[in-house]
C-alpha cells in the first residue's frame, strides 16, 4: 500500500472545505430569507385580520401571549417584534424594488434601516451597503447616525472619472463631505499647526472619526522632490483601499490651488513611498469651509486621486457635563471674586 503524502491529498481537503464554507454560507442566507418570509407573511396576516376584524394593537398583545406559549424560549414572537413584522409587511408591500432586497439582509439589521431612515432611496443605500460589506447591527446603527448617507451624497470627489468601477463605491464611503473634530481642544485663534497637532494628540479619536479603516503613517510626512523638501500634514493608511491617504489641513476657505499641491504629493508618494502591491495614494484636502461649485470645478481637470471637505469643531459642554455647573447665582458671587482683585 503507497503512503500517502501530504502534498497529495491537500488539495483535495481545501477544495472540500471550500465546497462546505460555500454550502454553509448558502444554507444561511436561505435561512435568513425564509425567516424573513416568515415575518413578512405574520405581519401580512396582523395587517388583514385588523383592517377585516377591526381589531387595534392589542391583538398583537394575545397572539404574542399565544406564540410563546406554544414555542417556549422563542424571543421571534414578542409584542414588540410582532408589530414589527406588521410595520414591515406595511412599509414595503407596494415597494416591488425593495421587498426582494429586504430578503438579503438579517431581521435585526431590517428592523435598525425601516426604523432609522426617512425615504425610499435611503432606506436601499443602506441595504445595499448592509448586503455588500456584511455590517453587523452595530456598524450599521454607527452610519445611520452618522449620516453617512447624506455624507456620501455631498462628498465632492473626482473618482467618478479617475478610479474604476470596483474601486470607486469603496473609495468614495472612505471620505465624508465634513468631518466632526468634537474631542479637539483649541484656542480661539488657533493656527493649522494647532489643530494638526491636536489631531495627532488625539490620534484614536481623529481615526474613529476619520472612518475606522485608516492607520496612522506619520505627521509632517517628509519627501523630496528635487532639491525641494515637501512635508504632508498626515499621512495614513486605508486598509480596504490599500491606499496611502494624505491629508492637508486648512483652517480657511477651500483655494482651488490646493490642488495642484496635493497633485505634487500624490505622484512623490505612487513614486517614492507606495509598495507595488498598493493602490494609487488619494488626498484629502480638509478646509473650514468650501464653495462647492469652486471644489467641483478645481477636481474637474485633476487626474490625482483627490476628495474635498470640511471640519467642525463643537465647544460646546455635553448635556451631562452642563447639569453640573454651578447655579448663576452662585456663578455671578464667583465673577465678583476676579472685580475685587
Amino acid at each position: 500500500m503507497n503512503t500517502i503524502k501530504i502534498s497529495d491529498y491537500e488539495p483535495l481537503v481545501e477544495d472540500i472545505k471550500d465546497k462546505i464554507n460555500k454550502r454553509q454560507i448558502q444554507l444561511l442566507k436561505t435561512m435568513n430569507a425564509e425567516t424573513i418570509n416568515l415575518y413578512w407573511e405574520i405581519g401580512k396576516e396582523i395587517y388583514n385580520k385588523q383592517i377585516e376584524k377591526g381589531w387595534g394593537k392589542s391583538i398583537v398583545n394575545i397572539l404574542s401571549k399565544e406564540l410563546q406559549n406554544e414555542y417556549p424560549g422563542s424571543k421571534g414572537y414578542s409584542a414588540s417584534n410582532l408589530w414589527r413584522m406588521r410595520n414591515f409587511y406595511l412599509t414595503y408591500k407596494e415597494e416591488t424594488k425593495l421587498a426582494p432586497m429586504v430578503r438579503e439582509i438579517s431581521w435585526t439589521n431590517n428592523v435598525v434601516i425601516m426604523e432609522k431612515c426617512k425615504d425610499n432611496l435611503e432606506k436601499e443605500f443602506y441595504i445595499q451597503m448592509t448586503k455588500r460589506y456584511g455590517w453587523t447591527k452595530r456598524i450599521l446603527v454607527n452610519f445611520i447616525d452618522d449620516d453617512m448617507y447624506e455624507k456620501y451624497l455631498l462628498n465632492q470627489t473626482n473618482f467618478d472619472k479617475t478610479l474604476p468601477k470596483e474601486r470607486r463605491f469603496q473609495a468614495k464611503l472612505a471620505i465624508k463631505d465634513e468631518y466632526t473634530f468634537d474631542f479637539a481642544t483649541l484656542s480661539p485663534e488657533y493656527n493649522e499647526h494647532e489643530l494638526e497637532m491636536t489631531l495627532v494628540n488625539n490620534i484614536r479619536a481623529f481615526l474613529t472619526e476619520m472612518g475606522g479603516d485608516y492607520t496612522f503613517i506619520g505627521n509632517q510626512y517628509h519627501i523630496l522632490i528635487g532639491k525641494k523638501d515637501l512635508y504632508i500634514d498626515l499621512l495614513l493608511f486605508h486598509r480596504r483601499l490599500r491606499s496611502l491617504i494624505a491629508i492637508e489641513l486648512k483652517i480657511g476657505e477651500f483655494e482651488a490651488e490646493y490642488t495642484g499641491k496635493m497633485q505634487l504629493y500624490l505622484t512623490a508618494l505612487d513614486e517614492q513611498v507606495k509598495l507595488q502591491e498598493e493602490n494609487p495614494s488619494i488626498g484629502i484636502i480638509i478646509c473650514k469651509n468650501k464653495d462647492k461649485t469652486i471644489v467641483e470645478y478645481a477636481l474637474k481637470q485633476s487626474n490625482a486621486l483627490i476628495g474635498v471637505a470640511t471640519y467642525k469643531v463643537h465647544n460646546s459642554l455635553p448635556e451631562n457635563m452642563k447639569k453640573l455647573l454651578p447655579s448663576p447665582e452662585e456663578i455671578a458671587k464667583r465673577l465678583k471674586i476676579f472685580d475685587n482683585k
